[in-house]
């Protein structure tokens, strides 16, 4: 069986055009998982009570933890692929995805066993409220069982946006979240043939809607004969290749550390606002909700830049490179910046969807929404250009500006400023650790030799540039002249 042609070419077109069109499914799959957990919090909380609730809710942390821990390894594979496709290199895009599955799913099975029998011991590390402790057990073993088929879920989307399809994970994404939303009552009351099983048939519900989608997104590459879909006579290829799986470890842990430096922090902060009290808990509570959301548009158009510079990097393409990076920040600023007006102006009533009428945390609440809600076009710019440098394999530097502004200024800052400041510290700390992550992350795009990075030792396309061939990026990576891409490139 012959395998069919990638499903788009990033390295042709108009670059704005593809990288919209790119990165508006994973927006929508971003939002779709949001609203899923959100509809599945209603089901929890509403019939199960609050302790059904705080089950979940400190499951779901850890859940989040083992989701975030493989981000690195999936970007990792993203950018193998994406240069292997961009350099036409199609055998080379299949042994990473064969390694790449290999790992995922040797990995995933790890977690799974040795989490089923350390669930009581990881909800006890964390304080988990002995009324939610045996609830807690209950969803948090299945949700363990469920790991692989969510690991192997993950590593398939990744690869197949690293090949230039962001449509086809997003369906399968889709249907794994309508089945979600669809077996959670059935199974939490057991209606029709099922028993009913309370907390656990929520997470029933994830491992068989993941399961079911992984399966039909199986399939589907099967019967389209996807470039990527590896068959019996490619056993061959599950085999362990040393470079690539050296690749996928060394540049995804740092990748993957970014997620944990991230969690830290939001951990730090919450226990700093807590010691105001409930009011300004819930303030920051309400106000988290909503910048869940502000923040989606950045990170779809950060995925969206990794995977076409990605392969325009394969491609030795460095004009488009660079295009890519203008237009990600136009979009950052175009997109996040829709939200935020919004969200600014008609803030009092977006906030009392989550604060009751007459509470004294709404006051609180936009008083600091007002401080933060702008940061986030700062954070958008540092995600777009950190998408863009990792797809050469510069990994390291964007994780030391990260650290930089997480823990170098944004936690310091809202510690040390607090006996003069209260609170306000907290909420300034943002805007403030944004901006200079913004500006850290220009200037090693500008400076630094991220262009010069390698992912693995793969061989240049012949007769195509190197980095040290082509001019510098240009002063401001916001300016945009159609002027510097070949005069084929425009006329497209």
């Amino acid at each position: 069986m012959t395998p069919a042609a990638p499903t788009r070419s990033l390295t042709e077109g108009p670059i704005g055009r593809s990288l919209l069109l790119f990165s508006l499914p994973i927006l929508a799959g971003n939002i779709a998982q949001s609203l899923n957990g959100s509809v599945n919090a209603v089901w929890v909380g509403r019939f199960l009570g609050e302790a059904a609730l705080t089950a979940t809710a400190n499951a779901n942390n850890i859940l989040f933890f083992l989701i975030g821990s493989v981000f690195g390894f999936g970007m990792a594979s993203t950018i193998l692929v994406g240069q292997a496709v961009g350099a036409r290199d199609l055998a080379q895009a299949r042994r990473v995805v064969g390694t790449s599955a290999s790992f995922f799913i040797g990995l995933s099975a790890i977690i799974a066993v040795a989490g089923w029998f350390a669930t009581e011991w990881l909800l006890a590390a964390m304080d988990t409220p002995a009324a939610s402790l045996p609830l807690a057990a209950a969803y948090l073993r299945i949700i363990f069982l469920a790991v692989p088929a969510l690991y192997a879920f993950a590593f398939l989307s990744a690869a197949l946006r690293g090949a230039g399809d962001s449509r086809t994970p997003f369906r399968f994404l889709l249907l794994a979240v309508a089945l979600d939303i669809a077996f959670n009552p059935v199974l939490i009351f057991g209606l029709g043939p099922f028993p009913a099983l309370g907390i656990a048939g929520s997470a029933w519900a994830t491992l068989v809607s993941q399961a079911l989608s992984l399966a039909a997104l199986l399939l589907y590459m099967r019967h389209k004969r996807h470039v990527l879909w590896l068959g019996r006579a490619d056993l061959g290829l599950f085999r362990l290749d040393p470079a690539i799986l050296r690749a996928l470890l060394v540049k995804g842990i740092p990748m993957g550390l970014q997620m944990v430096l991230i969690s830290l922090s939001v951990i730090l902060l919450m226990t700093m606002v807590n010691q105001y009290g409930t009011d300004t808990a819930a303030a920051y509570g309400a106000s988290l909700q909503l910048w869940n959301y502000v923040q989606m548009p950045a990170m779809a158009i950060g995925a969206a830049c990794s995977s076409m510079a990605a392969q325009n990097v394969g491609a030795q393409r460095w004009d488009r490179v660079r295009g890519t990076a203008r237009k990600g920040v136009l979009f950052n600023f175009v997109l996040t910046g829709a939200l935020i007006l919004p969200l600014v102006l008609l803030d009092r009533y977006s906030l009392a969807l989550f604060l009751p009428q007459g509470s004294a945390s709404l006051e609180m609440a936009r008083h600091l929404n007002h401080i933060v809600i702008g940061s986030f076009l700062f954070f958008g710019v540092s995600f777009v250009i950190s998408g863009v440098v990792r797809s050469t394999g510069a990994v390291v530097p964007p994780l030391l500006i990260l650290a930089a502004s997480l823990w170098g200024v944004r936690v310091p800052f809202a510690d040390l400023l607090q006996p003069y400041w209260g609170a306000d510290a907290i909420w300034w700390s943002f805007p403030i650790s944004s901006l200079v992550s913004m500006l850290l992350s220009l200037a090693y795009y500008r400076w630094g030799g991220w262009r010069n990075a390698r992912m693995t030792a793969a061989p240049q396309a012949a007769g195509l540039a190197t980095p040290s061939e082509v001019p510098a990026c240009p002063p401001s990576p916001v300016a945009d002249t159609d002027a510097e891409l070949p005069a084929a490139d425009s006329a497209r």
